[in-house]
């Protein structure tokens, strides 16, 4: 079978020659020959099935390393793959309207105040662990009908706990009468004043959900993370801020090679005197789960394991169970966690 140019095989595929060479060095579409001396890249016509659906799910929006995933998979596996991707995207596109909905009604002058803020409750449950290994604590956990929070912090071992003044501080905030963004914004600043005034060296990681009536507003910096189960499927709604996510979500490693990658720790922004966090307006449905989590939970337990945890039937017993797994694989870090339950009242 005679051989396509790399120039040829673009404007048959739809594909620029550049978008080709990256997708050979990132190992998705690979060249049927390159030539010795030049360097010249040809391609099989048999490999435009393949390179028609790398551009399609770039056109999806897809990032690089869902889309080496899905290639590399058989169909009815793709197949499931880009359904659960665009699950997340509509849960994504659901929290950017919320966003829009309270600007809108905040430039409007309008009373953000949620009229459902009396038939949604949260029945919640959480732990805060030093483990097996760690002589301290930095983790910090918080869990009432208003805020839901986790953080691990970091700095010298004599100072304040940095975690424990983050959550201290978005704990004041009141967003029971509208503004939640303003509201939300300082209690932000608040929370990384308090950060500050623990010491130069500190820092902190944090996710949380604020309630205001039927929003939840997601507050995230650092790799701590936020897990939704909806209609029995669980999501992962934050990502890391961290180094090896960065080479991820650019396709440079693989989610696996990042669980073991020597710099999978390093944080790329946390809660400290230059980073501040991402804030999302989400809406709160009734059966909605919701766990936080630090590292010393999902660095040592697996996705599957976490998954199978969230289908305990109360948010004590999912708890417990984190705890019980993590120690049985030796707790090398302090861990944190909260689970709630969004669950609706008459």
């Amino acid at each position: 079978m005679e051989l396509l140019t790399i120039g040829t095989f673009a404007r048959v595929a739809r594909l620029s020659p550049k978008a080709l060479r990256l997708y050979d060095e990132l190992g998705l579409l690979r060249p049927a020959r390159v030539d010795a001396s030049s360097g010249y890249r040809y391609y099989s016509p048999d490999q435009l099935d393949r390179a028609r659906l790398v551009a399609w799910l770039r056109r999806l929006g897809m990032p690089l390393a869902g889309i080496a995933k899905v290639v590399a998979l058989p169909p009815d596996a793709a197949a499931a793959e880009v359904r659960a991707y665009w699950r997340q995207v509509e849960i994504e596109t659901s929290t950017r309207r919320a966003l829009a909905s309270d600007l809108v009604d905040h430039l409007s002058g309008k009373d953000t105040t949620m009229t459902a803020e009396n038939t949604l409750t949260l029945r919640y449950s959480m732990a805060c662990d030093r483990g097996l290994v760690r002589q301290a604590n930095q983790d910090a956990v918080h869990a009432d009908a208003g805020l839901l929070a986790v953080a691990d912090g970091f700095g010298p071992a004599d100072a304040p706990s940095a975690s424990a003044a983050a959550v201290g501080a978005l704990a004041q905030v009141d967003v029971s009468a509208g503004a939640v963004l303003n509201a939300l914004d300082d209690a932000i600043s608040d929370a990384a004043a308090a950060v500050r005034a623990v010491g130069p060296e500190a820092g902190t990681t944090l996710t949380a959900l604020v309630r205001s009536g039927s929003r939840l507003a997601l507050v995230h910096v650092g790799d701590s993370r936020a897990y939704l189960v909806r209609d029995g499927v669980t999501h992962r709604i934050t990502s890391d801020h961290t180094l090896v996510q960065t080479m991820v979500e650019d396709g440079r490693l693989t989610p696996a090679e990042a669980a073991s990658h020597p710099q999978r720790a390093l944080l790329v922004r946390a809660l400290h005197a230059d980073g501040r966090p991402d804030v999302e307006l989400r809406e709160a449905r009734s059966g909605d789960r919701y766990l936080l989590c630090t590292d010393g939970v999902h660095a040592v337990l697996s996705e599957d394991v976490l998954h199978e945890a969230m289908r305990e039937a109360e948010p004590d017993a999912v708890v417990a169970r984190i705890v019980e797994h993590a120690h049985a694989l030796g707790a090398p870090d302090n861990l944190a966690c909260v689970v709630a339950d969004v669950v609706g009242t008459t």
